[in-house]
């Protein structure tokens, strides 16, 4: 256990990863630690490799830990005739439910059919036959009765002539892609956070190394390898066009809106068309919230600023859950938080214009460019077969490598059983086991009795933020309360009530003194109004800004 821990402290990690720079030569370094990059590092590993992932930010800070949650094997790509997608990512979501249950978790979808809307239930539920063939197990029905009474309280009845049931899965992203990585360092893997790929090393025009800065103390070094694996999502092209690679990503923008279950009570994601454009729009439970969701917009912000909801959009997805869903009347007031990812979509297109978002491709693209492979696109589902294409392309620089047992091979091992004793139920063990690994048992053992109770509404424990803190490279308050924990999104103002408690947590597990605790406290709570929050609170924060300089200039 003592290996586990160790990796996960950040200045420790660090230290060692610059005193054998001079002198090392992995056999992979992996830019971004987002679930691609989490995945490449856990197969790699797997594959006996002496491999280190390096992340510019938190791990999991840009689409990994503000995607939709869903692990899917994409209904909608078999419907556009992608049947291989559909059954590799269909196969993918089985085994993360087999081997993670309680962090990736069963989620039955209702989608209703009305007059005159396509698709019919006739052709929607060919297309779940053949999609429950592919997954081994029948995991549909149609409903034709007692849909507004039951299965989905108030919802739209105008012309409602039935609907669909249908299974697919959820998860906690970030946590997911912090499993992976710790499961990736059980074997042999290395990572760290806020460590950034400033320029590419070439030697003889093939890449044999990277430069890299420290976002903590500012430090630069280089680092060598056999070749380097660019993952970075929406930023794949600033190390490409270090190459003088053309351009290939688009960024699209994905928003959506957190409320109370208790305004929108949902015991299935329910799938329907926004009457605007027809896109398909769902809301669905999580985390004892209800998730509104999503948009598909060309971002063209700054890209190493976060993303975040515009007025536009909240009121697109207001309108869709209101026009689904008339009498619950959901408005801002009701909104908890608002969170806004980046997909990395590759387009073919020489003028985006022509195509619109929800119309480009999601398969992953691989480019293999002087020994910097880069890897863009996919689904969250489908990361450990990313994973295992890239290693097929890194072959070339690693003829060494055996990736025939990697095919068929498990991604987690099993954790053992390990008695507990606590007031936890067993569903509850079994959320910290998935989240937690072997280490499932450390955390409830050594957690105080008033450390195990949830916390507000939510599923998670004060024992879990403890623990994030100890062993986890929480470097800020947002890495603990964004993405170790997602308590900034499900509890009013980012957790605002839990400040007094975490203070000393905060102050003995990463030796902040006060003024540190303060600084760390007022960054966490601008990320919230300026990203996490509706436009009418960044507003508010921008007329503060003012205000606040006028008075200064005075």
């Amino acid at each position: 256990m003592s290996h586990v821990l160790a990796s996960f402290s950040r200045a420790q990690r660090l230290s060692q990863i610059q005193q054998s720079a001079d002198n090392t030569v992995w056999d992979m370094i992996v830019v971004g630690g987002g679930i691609t990059g989490a995945g490449i590092l856990l197969t790699a590993s797997q594959a006996g490799l002496k491999v280190l992932l390096i992340e510019q930010q938190d791990f999991a800070w840009g689409a990994s830990s503000k995607s939709s949650k869903m692990v899917h094997g994409g209904l909608r790509y078999l419907g556009s005739g992608q049947y291989n997608m559909t059954r590799d990512a269909v196969t993918e979501r089985e085994k993360l439910l087999n081997e993670l249950p309680g962090l990736v978790n069963p989620l039955q979808f209702l989608m209703g059919h009305y007059k005159y809307q396509f698709p019919g239930p006739v052709v929607f539920n060919s297309l779940l036959t053949i999609y429950d063939w592919i997954g081994g197990k029948r995991n549909h029905r149609y409903i034709n009765h007692g849909i507004a009474d039951f299965h989905a309280p108030g919802i739209e009845q105008n012309k409602l002539q039935g609907a669909t049931q249908f299974a697919d899965a959820v998860t906690d992203d970030a946590r997911l892609v912090m499993r992976v990585l710790q499961e990736a360092q059980e074997r042999g893997g290395t990572a760290i956070n806020y460590l950034s790929a400033e320029h590419i090393i070439l030697t003889a025009d093939t890449v044999t190394g990277i430069n890299v800065a420290d976002q903590v103390s500012g430090q630069k070094f280089n680092l060598q390898a056999k070749v380097v694996i660019n993952a970075t999502g929406p930023w794949t092209d600033k190390l490409r066009q270090q190459l003088h690679a053309p351009k290939a990503i688009r960024p699209l923008r994905g928003s959506h809106l957190i409320v109370p279950s208790w305004r929108l009570p949902l015991a299935y994601s329910v799938s329907y068309f926004h009457p605007a454009d027809k896109r398909p729009i769902f809301a669905f439970p999580w985390e004892n919230s209800t998730v509104i969701g999503t948009t598909d917009l060309d971002h063209d912000s700054d890209l190493d600023q976060q993303p975040c909801i515009s007025q536009s959009e909240v009121d697109y997805l207001l309108t869709g859950i209101n026009k689904q869903f008339p009498q619950a009347d959901i408005s801002e007031a009701d909104v908890i938080s608002t969170y806004a990812g980046i997909r990395p979509v590759v387009s073919n297109s020489d003028n985006l214009k022509n195509i619109k978002p929800s119309d480009e491709k999601r398969e992953h693209s691989i480019w293999n460019e002087q020994g910097l492979i880069s890897v863009a696109g996919g689904k969250l589902t489908t990361f450990r077969l990313i994973a295992l294409d890239v290693l097929k392309v890194a072959q070339h620089y690693l003829p060494d490598m055996n990736l025939i047992d990697l095919q068929a091979a498990k991604l987690f091992q099993t954790i053992p059983d390990t008695p507990v004793g606590s007031i936890l139920h067993q569903q509850q063990i079994q959320r910290l086991k998935s989240q937690y690994g072997k280490h499932y048992s450390h955390l409830i053992n050594n957690a105080e009795h008033n450390e195990l109770r949830p916390i507000g509404s939510t599923n998670t424990l004060l024992a879990e933020l403890k623990w994030s803190l100890q062993h986890e490279m929480v470097v800020h308050l947002d890495d603990l309360l964004l993405r170790r924990t997602r308590i900034g999104l499900l509890l009013v103002a980012g957790g605002e009530q839990l400040f007094g408690q975490l203070q000393p947590l905060c102050q003995t597990a990463l030796h902040w003194n006060e003024g540190q605790w303060q600084q760390e406290l007022s960054r966490y709570q601008d990320i919230i109004q300026r990203y996490y929050s509706l436009p009418t609170h960044r507003q508010l924060l921008s007329t503060q800004d003012v205000s606040s300089a006028n008075a200064a200039a005075n």
